[in-house]
């Protein structure tokens, strides 16, 4: 696994052989996986009909002499009697079959050179010899010069020997390749392979110790009982070697100094390599003296230029740690702790490690160096240092306080619930009176919720505790805002007006203040329809600042705030640093989270294709790790993504699904997202009584419902299908009540929206003249679809006031557009409207306008086809980016184009016009 290119060098090398011999060195440090290629290589030139002679080098037969090369003979030892004398002689001799006086070393390396090539002289011989540094003294003289004379011969060699280690078998000049350690991808499929249900946690762990070593990543794996795979119980510090790893390295560390080992034990527990660390550990170290043992014996690399030490196999730790006793590594702890003062967070840690009993004041400081882990982004460190934390607390209220709080962060950011279920039972029966805490509260209702629980159950769990506790409100209890958050959530998913009513009341008596992301949170994610602009900008301040944050909590909910008034463009670098590290091992629940936010933007900006990848990733991890409720948000999108593709019975289905998944857990709000794929799936189809029956369930006409934020995406749909099903005073009711809201201040998108239902509810002369207006919205080019729904509903009402050359110019750049983005039902809808207007079957990327460009616009457009940004052209032309942006778009219908990528091949055809 993750060999390809090896396998394919090894393949190389065996044709080559078969034709003219030679040899090839397998080098690597131990369990790399050499004797693993090497068995490859073995079935490759078995199946292509070889010759195999194997041996290996065995430890205690290396001081008895020929024993590997009389292990590699015996299968020819009946083509002996076809050698001349002499040569039959030497090798019976040597490998003790007669007696005889002992031959000469070239006689008996030409003997074995005849007998390999008269064995099989129509075919491939090839020696297979693992572990040469163990084969006995003598055979390893005799084949590294055998090695060097393979060429003009049938015969192959391939051998495996460790990096760095003494060998007899002399490999200079021969031709040697050093395989290093799997990539991250092999190693992670290696590991699902085998252990299919490792929590990321833990991967993530087992992926650093291992440094890609196949052995280490299984033997430390099945060291692992099934709660440390599963996160349910905290992992070693370092990691424990099975008996298998032990002997492997056992020998490399056996005859060093006492100085030495002890040394090699802090530098492992200290774990960075900073030799100023160490030799401040006086009066172990006057210089560096007693670490040249270790790095003469190919344990360790030492830069002392730089300070710094680097141990050449990862798994010499793990043999260092189970080469001491407890007491010593106590000890070492200690004096580590004494030198870190400056250093809280490990200083932390070293403490806990010396303990070797309850010890509050160590307890702690590990809480808060959790609190400074989490900041810094590393959430499963976080829980780990609670959970180490608890086991030290000397009462069971404190114990039960933090094992609540570590399941509370592995149930909303690490993704590990089952272990989080574990760790707040366990909670419980230490302190029953505990059991409404507010971490407590907030864990077991994320965990009721995923295991079929239903969200008014949750929704009470956690406002009792909120309302009995003891905080007193004060804005600075970390329990309190982070179980506020959680009732935001809950609230959402209910969609039920009523119950939003305690948690605004908790926000109110929040003292000093509502800290500043609560508080936006709670204004621009339950109803942004009565959100006001300066907050928008407070947000964006907040999204300024994204760069600069770690915590994945936090980040997920600046892009929830982000996610209704279309800033979400604004966070996915954000996102992304949240998938990333979920890809890596991290925390899943997050990056379920960034994969969310993505797919979101991704829809509305046209990238449907990576929208399609993301939510499939997302309904994956959310099946996979036990997120049973979550996967509501992915069903969305399914649905979404089929409805607006023409795959009507996907659409239905997926949104059928959601519907179920939700109302299962009587949350109404969420279930209501199903409208919207609904209503686009039945504008595609060109059932707008379907279309308006759910737009208008999300909200009715006229009416921008309280608390249903999803309703701001569907107000076009509901106006289009409205006057399309001649409810006309129902489309104006709407519009009106988007102006009254001010929806056009609180997004550039929104605007888009709104100045678009404006003009298909106009039924007068005015419209086109609003149309205009609408296309004119800065960047809208941003939102490719719905740009190409309102030139395509553009161009309808200029074929009806038979503006047909107009029209084919606004039904052409839609048509564009929907090709491009494989809206299916659309594309079909303008091509329709297209032979309405005296246009035939030609595609609308194929037409060009024969339209004359002003001066101004041609150089725009020929600046924009060079590739550069609407920014760049601006500072060029002394021109503002956002005069830029309308000038581009003016030119697009022109052009019979929809985006940037067409403009050098139009500009070509408007070249090659009369």
């Amino acid at each position: 696994m993750g060999r390809t290119a090896e396998l394919e060098r090894i393949r190389a090398f065996l044709a080559g052989a078969a034709r003219v011999g030679g040899t090839y060195l397998l080098t690597g440090e131990p369990g790399v996986g050499k004797t693993v290629l090497l068995d490859a290589a073995v079935e490759i030139a078995a199946e292509a009909g070889a010759k195999i002679l194997r041996a290996a080098g065995v430890q205690f037969e290396a001081d008895v002499s020929y024993s590997s090369l009389n292990q590699l003979l015996v299968p020819l030892a009946p083509a002996y009697a076809d050698l001349q004398p002499e040569y039959r002689q030497a090798l019976t001799v040597a490998l003790g079959m007669s007696d005889g006086p002992p031959p000469a070393r070239l006689t008996l390396i030409n003997a074995t050179l005849a007998l390999l090539q008269q064995a099989c002289p129509d075919r491939l011989v090839l020696l297979a010899i693992d572990d040469l540094p163990w084969l006995d003294r003598a055979s390893a003289v005799l084949l590294s010069s055998v090695a060097r004379r393979l060429s003009g011969s049938r015969v192959g060699l391939i051998g495996t020997s460790r990096t760095g280690g003494d060998s007899f078998f002399e490999r200079g000049g021969l031709p040697e390749a050093e395989l290093g350690p799997l990539s991250n991808s092999a190693a992670v499929d290696l590991l699902k392979g085998r252990f299919p249900s490792l929590a990321p946690g833990v991967l993530k762990r087992l992926l650093h110790e291992s440094q890609g070593n196949p052995l280490a990543l299984l033997e430390l794996s099945s060291g692992l009982t099934g709660a440390q795979r599963a996160a349910r119980s905290a992992l070693p510090t370092v990691m424990i070697l099975s008996d298998r790893l032990q002997a492997v390295f056992a020998d490399r560390l056996a005859g060093l100094p006492d100085a030495t080992k002890a040394l090699l034990l802090r530098a492992v527990l200290e774990g960075s390599g900073d030799l100023q660390l160490l030799s401040s550990l006086d009066p172990l170290m006057v210089g560096f003296d007693d670490l040249i043992p270790a790095q003469r014996a190919h344990l360790i690399r030492l830069d002392t230029t730089a300070a710094h030490l680097t141990f050449r196999h990862p798994l010499l730790r793990s043999a260092i740690i189970e080469d001491s006793t407890p007491e010593q590594r106590r000890q070492a702890h200690r004096e580590l702790a004494e030198a870190l003062d400056e250093d809280p967070d490990r200083r932390a840690w070293h403490l806990a490690e010396a303990s070797s009993g309850s010890d509050e004041v160590v307890a702690s400081q590990l809480e808060q160096a959790a609190q400074r882990t989490l900041q810094r982004g590393d959430s499963t460190g976080a829980v780990q240092a609670l959970v180490r934390a608890a086991h030290l607390s000397p009462t069971r209220s404190d114990r039960s306080r933090r094992l609540a709080q570590a399941a509370y962060l592995g149930v909303g950011t690490t993704g590990e619930l089952l272990g989080a279920a574990q760790m707040l039972e366990q909670a419980r029966r230490l302190d029953p009176e505990r059991n409404t805490s507010l971490h407590a509260a907030a864990a077991a209702a994320y965990i009721l919720l995923n295991a079929d629980g239903d969200v008014i159950t949750a929704y009470r769990l956690l406002v009792g505790a909120i309302e009995s506790g003891s905080h007193g409100y004060d804005a600075a209890d970390e329990g309190l805002i982070e179980a506020l958050h959680t009732l935001l959530l809950v609230c959402f998913w209910a969609g039920r007006v009523e119950l939003w009513d305690p948690f605004y009341r908790a926000l109110d008596r929040l003292k000093p203040e509502t800290p500043e992301l609560l508080y936006l949170l709670s204004r621009m994610f339950p109803d942004p329809a009565r959100v006001s602009a300066p907050l928008r900008v407070r947000l964006a301040a907040l999204i300024d600042r994204l760069s600069a944050e770690n915590e994945p909590m936090r980040i997920m909910r600046v892009n929830t705030a982000a996610a209704y008034v279309d800033l979400l463009g604004e966070t996915r670098e954000s996102a992304w640093r949240l998938v990333r590290d979920g890809r890596m091992g991290g925390a899943v629940r997050s990056s379920i989270g960034g994969l969310m936010y993505l797919a979101l933007d991704d829809f509305f900006t046209g990238r449907w294709a990576e929208a399609q990848q993301l939510a499939d990733e997302g309904l994956a991890l959310c099946t996979a790790h036990g997120y049973g409720f979550v996967t509501w948000f992915f069903l969305y999108h399914q649905a979404l993504l089929a409805a607006v593709r023409g795959q009507d019975q996907a659409a239905h289905e997926w949104a059928d699904e959601l519907t179920r998944v939700t109302e299962l857990r009587k949350a109404r709000g969420a279930a209501e997202w199903a409208h919207h794929p609904r209503s686009l799936a039945a504008l595609g189809q060109g059932d707008f009584e379907g279309a308006y029956r759910h737009a208008s369930a999300l909200s009715p006409a006229g009416v921008l419902a309280p608390f249903v934020p999803h309703a701001l995406w569907v107000v076009m749909d509901l106006v289009e299908a409205a006057v399309c099903t001649g409810r006309y005073q129902e489309a104006d009711a709407h519009v009106a009540a988007m102006h009254k809201a001010d929806l056009a201040g609180i997004s550039p998108r929104l605007a888009l929206l709104v100045a678009a239902s404006t003009a298909i509810a106009d039924q007068g002369e005015s419209s086109p003249a609003r149309f205009e207006e609408a296309l004119k919205t800065p960047d809208a080019y941003h939102w490719p679809f719905d740009q190409a729904r309102i030139q395509l509903l553009y161009g309808e009402r200029l074929r009806r006031l038979r503006l047909n050359t107009e029209a084919r110019a606004q039904l052409n750049a839609a048509l564009a557009t929907f090709q491009r983005l494989g809206a299916v039902p659309w594309a079909e809808r303008a091509r329709s409207e297209l032979r309405a207007a005296g246009q035939g079957q030609k595609r609308a990327s194929k037409k060009v306008t024969v339209t004359v460009l002003t001066a101004q616009e041609r150089n725009i457009a020929e600046l924009a086809a060079e590739g550069l940004t609407n920014r760049q052209i601006a500072e060029r032309l002394f021109l503002s980016h956002r005069t830029v942006g309308a000038h581009l778009y003016r030119l697009y219908p022109k052009l019979g184009i929809s985006t940037r990528g067409a403009l050098r091949d139009a500009l070509a055809a408007l070249e090659r016009l009369p």
